[in-house]
């Protein structure tokens, strides 16, 4: 395609996978413990999303990538000190809550809001991506919302490849039940994709991508504006940790066919 496409990118920022997370009840509702002291990563599932429309818009000369991020300000750079070394991108940051006990309706309206505010972005040749699920907003539905509210009706959930035809054509391989996958055919533009791991490895740190994203990321982190989530009308009755279950017990001198049975009886019970 010669004038290339304009994908816009949501992806939010979630704490390290390797720290223990303990919900707890504030005034506000349901929160994390010490959540602004817990390191924070991309969410896993958005940076597939990212790294493919980076390499889209890399084979497909013209086209831009947005990266639109709802969360915390102070996290939100840091996490950018990082993801912006391995993929080119314009922010569009929202200062506001990244914690999964966000309405998905709401925040897909002010991801909404924020995308159609983005200057010069031409809607007849937007691609939508995101995480086909999510590490602390995973409703599954977001994504969708935020289509359906800029009027995109050709949606692919699952997504782990895209392929360009010669007639400008997508080809789209979509996750399906039972391990098997979907082949789609897309005529093109607008589109939502919901990317489920994609087929590219992580890319390495380019530190000239760094500066150059960084000229941008900057002045975008200055300009957020504050965008709470009410979640009027949500609320929650308990947040806990799931219960861990342990019994134990020693045997000596039992045959491992009879430790076997016991295990197979104790399942089936």
């Amino acid at each position: 395609m010669s004038s290339g496409y304009h994908i816009v990118v949501c992806g939010s920022i979630v704490p390290d996978p390797w720290q223990t997370l303990e919900p707890v009840t504030g005034p506000s509702g349901p929160a994390l413990k010490n959540e602004m002291m817990l390191p924070a990563v991309l969410d896993p599932w958005a940076g597939h999303a990212l790294f493919e429309a980076a390499d889209l818009a890399r084979r497909c000369p013209g086209s831009k990538v947005w990266l639109v991020s709802l969360g915390p300000k102070a996290k939100l750079q840091q996490v950018m000190m990082t993801i912006g070394q391995k993929a080119a991108f314009e922010l569009v940051a929202m200062d506001g809550p990244a914690n999964g006990f966000t309405d998905a309706a709401e925040t897909a309206a002010a991801l909404a809001g924020a995308i159609e505010g983005i200057a010069g972005l031409d809607r007849t040749r937007l691609l939508l991506f995101g995480g086909w699920e999510s590490a602390s907003r995973g409703a599954g539905v977001t994504l969708q919302l935020v289509g359906e509210r800029l009027g995109i009706t050709e949606q692919f959930q699952g997504v782990d490849q895209l392929s360009v035809q010669a007639d400008d054509r997508f080809e789209i391989l979509e996750r399906i039940e039972g391990g098997c996958h979907q082949v789609s055919v897309c005529q093109g533009p607008p589109a939502v994709l919901g990317w489920a791991t994609g087929h590219l490895p992580e890319p390495k740190n380019n530190p000239q991508i760094g500066m150059q994203n960084m000229r941008l990321v900057m002045p975008a982190l200055q300009r957020a504006k504050t965008t709470p989530i009410p979640n009027e009308g949500l609320a929650f009755a308990e947040v806990t940790l799931p219960a861990q279950l342990r019994e134990t017990r020693i045997v000596k001198d039992q045959s491992p066919e009879a430790i076997a049975r016991e295990i197979v009886d104790w399942i089936k019970e």
